[in-house]
């Protein structure tokens, strides 16, 4: 939900963008009888793509990666996997209001001697975690190629006004809206906001100029330890860059860097194609924004491939005739082809009577969900993607990466800075391993680490749902009292307060949906964890948390029980009368 888009529907044509490779192309025709130029991808490949697709005013050349250039397999996915040449599209864009980082920021020197704190990697939350920790008077260097950003990112408005990033949002809806079905549609009762990339990168970077940070446009080759016990960040040009601590927020696709975790479950991806159009009349009130739309326009009795994959479409009406509309697949274990996902947002705005009269822009948002954690016991550090930081259930990462910056600085800071103490008591000596494993565990502790396992539980709920069982789940999704909803898109419910989420969807879900949930909880891997819950959540920690207000109510809104408080004296759960 973090990516948005734009494109031209006149005459109903889906327009694809001719590709060339060296000088041979190869003329199909698409699904919908329009003819795409289809390259045959060569090992370093440079792919030619004219202005449209990238918002450049000349034509621009790409270079997309192979297999080859990535760790393994799944880094490989993370990195787009099938639908690695539209990512690359999309990362290359031209954003001509960003300003450069090397016009900016002052380049890494050899003089510079050993920096404190290299971070790999350009985007927010690089920039966050670089500008954070500058500050606290670490020698910092960014290290990445410099590309704007070029991915929208939607928020809820009250979370960006606690980060003190509100002069970032660009337009804000004071509601919003969910349809499921032909029923009453659900008003959320929370306002959302769509961030400016300009603003945003330009703030990120102010705060990178103001607190010192020297930076090297370059791509990152390997990470190596010297035999000091620095870190040697090797870059392209034979340049190396000697430092204490390296954090790698390069994106999900960092494997190159780091070691993940083996056997944990397999990476899943969102995927979201997005158009931003003028229109002749928007289908949409443009006071709300439309957070989810699952209603079935073409009442489909035939199979389609596309129809396979349950999708919603997201729209952000900007004014009564300009909209963004986004139609995305929340998850899939095979990431839900770009192609097909914008043969479906076109014949539903053909069906929802939708005229474009002019296109803006076309984006194509990928976002790996779900997969293992970052090995704590390496040397190397990790930061938002990289780290598995994204949410496993919803793919909404940049507000946890820029709300976890300035913690995760302060911890970095703390470890360099004992870390100094010991070398002035003991002298010069290399850099201990558990440096580097305190930082991880304050990234990575217990609790967090409850709470994905959680949310790695409901990504698999999601991936074996059909349109219609993902209708009912967000039916009772959106029937949790606000704190539980909010807190779950947040991140922010502690492991005790999942467990009351989980007993309130079971509740209050209808009787199909409460058998999914239980041959879930008993047939999924993902299900091991809750039994583990009961275990590992002490009444130490229950005791810290605060009774909340509970009120069960049924799907027809009679009230099963009496009992409207749940304290956290013990794990107690109350029983309900009439379920």
């Amino acid at each position: 939900m973090e990516g948005l888009a734009a494109r031209n529907m006149a005459a109903l044509a889906v327009s694809n963008y001719p590709i060339t490779v060296s000088s041979r192309r190869k003329m199909l025709k698409n699904e919908l009888g329009f003819f795409v130029n289809v390259p045959r991808l060569q090992n370093g490949a440079t792919i030619c793509v004219p202005p449209a697709a990238t918002g450049g005013g000349t034509d621009s050349c790409l270079a997309v990666p192979v297999k080859e250039d990535f760790a393994d397999e799944e880094d490989y996915v993370k990195a787009g996997g099938s639908e690695i040449l539209f990512v690359q599209m999309q990362k290359e864009k031209s954003m001509d209001l960003q300003s450069k980082l090397s016009d900016k920021l002052p380049r890494i020197l050899a003089s510079d001697g050993t920096l404190d704190l290299v971070v790999i990697g350009c985007g927010p939350a690089g920039l966050a975690l670089a500008a954070e920790s500058a500050k606290l008077g670490l020698k910092v260097g960014l290290i990445g190629p410099d590309l704007p950003f070029t991915n929208n990112y939607g928020v809820w408005e009250d979370e960006f006004k606690d980060l003190g990033l509100e002069c970032c949002i660009e337009h804000v809806w004071r509601d919003t809206i969910v349809y499921l079905d032909d029923n009453v549609p659900i008003l959320i009762g929370r306002a959302y906001g769509r961030v400016s990339r300009h603003l945003l990168h330009e703030e990120l970077l102010k705060r990178c100029v103001e607190s010192g940070v020297s930076y090297l446009s370059t791509k990152v080759e390997r990470i190596v330890e010297a035999s000091s016990g620095q870190r040697l960040v090797e870059c392209e040009g034979n340049i190396a860059v000697p430092c204490r601590l390296v954090t790698v927020a390069s994106g999900a696709a960092s494997g190159k860097f780091l070691e993940y975790d083996v056997g944990g479950p397999q990476v899943s991806v969102q995927t979201a194609y997005g158009v931003e159009v003028e229109v002749e009349k928007s289908p949409y009130d443009p006071s709300l924004m439309v957070f989810m739309d699952y209603r079935d326009y073409a009442n489909r009795r035939v199979q389609s491939l596309e129809s396979q994959y349950p999708t919603f479409l997201y729209a952000m009406p900007m004014s009564p005739t300009r909209i963004f509309f986004e139609e995305t697949c929340l998850a899939s274990k095979d990431a839900m082809p770009f192609d097909l996902l914008k043969k479906k947002l076109m014949s539903r705005l053909e069906t929802m009577g939708v005229r474009i009269i002019q296109t803006y822009e076309e984006e194509w948002s990928y976002i790996p969900v779900g997969g293992s954690l970052p090995n704590t016991e390496q040397k190397n550090l990790a930061f938002g993607a990289a780290a598995s930081m994204v949410h496993p259930a919803t793919g909404y990462s940049v507000v946890r990466s820029l709300s976890e910056a300035p913690k995760y600085a302060s911890v970095i800071a703390s470890i360099l800075e004992q870390d100094n103490i010991k070398n002035t008591k003991l002298g010069p000596r290399v850099v201990p391993v558990n440096i580097s494993m305190q930082a991880w565990n304050a990234l990575w502790p217990m609790e967090r680490k409850r709470q994905r396992a959680f949310f790695l539980f409901g990504l698999a709920l999601i991936l074996q749902l059909d349109t219609e069982g993902i209708r009912t789940f967000f039916d009772s999704f959106f029937r949790l009292p606000k704190w539980m909803s909010q807190g779950f898109l947040g991140s922010t419910l502690s492991s005790v307060d999942l467990l009351l989420f989980a007993l309130y969807m079971f509740v209050i879900a209808p009787n199909d949906m409460r058998k999914r949930l239980i041959n879930h909880l008993l047939s999924d891997p993902t299900g091991n964890i809750m039994p583990t819950y009961s275990l590992v959540i002490s009444s130490s920690t229950a005791e810290k948390q605060k009774a909340k207000p509970l009120l069960f109510v049924s799907r027809n809104s009679s009230l099963h029980s009496s009992a409207s408080w749940v304290t956290w004296d013990s794990i107690n759960f109350c029983f309900l009368d009439g379920l």
